[in-house]
């Protein structure tokens, strides 16, 4: 009886540690188009739409929109500080407008975990620039982990410039 209950206690601490953390049901995601889903009633994510006018008359001009990450990390580097001082200048500015914050990471990994390192990398930059004073209902931080990536292949050159978090500026 020890012995069964001993393995039991086992296969539950053995399944619990490999249980992710990570909590993407949270937060549903539903469709705000008023349209009904097409999979029995299920809520769909609305189609992205992309501004042809969305250069630089939207946002701060010389002020670059990519902040970049090292492996594994969603440390803000030193050297994107300007970068976020000129969007929170901007944001502080222009109370009006909003941005997007999207968080990407290179191919290595598993689905989930790029999802959470992503959302990670798009929080930081979003907790930076609320730090300089930017409302933090300007600004809305998602994560595309993986999914679309900036270049494509492998290896360090082009691991690198898929570790980022993208502003872009909505209306």
């Amino acid at each position: 009886m020890l012995k069964r209950t001993i393995y039991s206690l086992a296969i539950v601490a053995l399944i619990a540690g490999c249980s992710s953390g990570t909590k993407l049901n949270d937060t549903p995601v539903t469709d705000r188009s008023g349209a009904g889903g097409s999979q029995g009633g299920a809520s769909t994510v609305a189609p992205v739409t992309i501004d042809p006018n969305a250069g630089t008359a939207q946002g701060p001009v010389n002020v670059a929109r990519v902040i970049y990450f090292d492996y594994d990390s969603y440390t803000v580097k030193p050297e994107f500080q300007s970068a976020i001082d000129g969007h929170a200048r901007f944001l502080k500015a222009n109370p009006q407008r909003r941005i997007s914050i999207e968080g990407h990471t290179d191919e290595r990994g598993g689905r989930e975990y790029n999802l959470a390192l992503g959302q990670k990398r798009s929080e930081a930059v979003r907790r930076a620039l609320t730090l300089l004073g930017v409302s933090d209902n300007q600004i809305e931080a998602v994560s595309f982990g993986k999914e679309k990536p900036a270049a494509t292949g492998s290896g360090e050159e082009v691991w690198a410039q898929n570790r980022r978090a993208e502003i872009t500026y909505r209306r």
